[in-house]
């Protein structure tokens, strides 16, 4: 998710808690990633409408880690 502020990512892992929320939807937005992936792979069952819902929610978290992201970014001259 959003490689090409893998630096930013690091830097935000590194620096503890107060990017505690970031990490929880860093690590959800890669938790549903999974699941969709074994979905459409059939590694697992899911129903066409369960994966798009997934998908959704996944690309809300996307959304608001970007969000995050810039301002963080901003905030901290990266």
């Amino acid at each position: 998710m959003l490689h090409e502020y893998r630096d930013i990512i690091t830097h935000m892992k590194e620096s503890g808690n107060e990017n505690a929320h970031f990490l929880r939807i860093f690590n959800k937005h890669n938790e549903l990633d999974d699941k969709i992936i074994k979905a459409e792979k059939n590694e697992i069952i899911l129903t066409d409408l369960e994966i798009e819902t997934l998908k959704k929610e996944k690309l809300m978290l996307k959304d608001e880690a970007y969000s995050i992201l810039v301002k963080y970014k901003k905030e901290h001259n990266l």
